[in-house]
């Protein structure tokens, strides 16, 4: 289920099912590196909508939590525990974050939730073919690292 108010419908219907939230990691900067910052996210969010489509009914893609490149550092941390715990409050068990950004990998071990982290793939030269085959083989591997971490919980 996506963050719209008619899938919201969807959820309040089979809420006891739905017990994981999706949210994209996406960094913003207007003042360096700003093509590939705006990859970065614009790669995670196709994976993230392409997860949320693949697992519909038991998940929820939630916004995007946006960041500035330069707020890196506990502060940052602290805010996203907040969506943490807003989201655990709300009865999301299993919390999932989906970044580009390798710099959430040196602060994993301070999360309570698991990060998938991927490396930012350029669509932008990419036929629709290809770039099809590029997420639908990035989806392949995560579909059963997912089922498998529900299992394991």
């Amino acid at each position: 289920m996506k963050w719209q108010a008619n899938e919201m419908d969807k959820y309040l219907q089979a809420k006891e099912y739905v017990d994981t939230a999706i949210v994209p990691l996406v960094p913003i900067s207007w003042q360096k590196e700003v093509k590939s910052t705006v990859a970065m996210g614009e790669f995670i969010s196709i994976i993230s909508a392409e997860l949320e489509r693949q697992f519909q009914g038991r998940v929820v893609l939630f916004p995007s939590f946006t960041y500035l490149e330069k707020e890196k550092g506990e502060d940052l941390t602290i805010r996203l525990k907040k969506w943490s715990e807003e989201l655990r409050l709300g009865g999301m068990n299993h919390i999932v974050y989906a970044s580009s950004d390798s710099w959430w990998k040196t602060v994993e071990q301070d999360l309570e939730e698991w990060l998938i982290w991927l490396p930012s793939v350029p669509l932008e030269h990419l036929s629709m073919e290809n770039r099809r085959e590029v997420i639908s083989q990035q989806i392949k591997q995560l579909v059963p690292i997912m089922t498998n971490k529900w299992q394991n919980r």
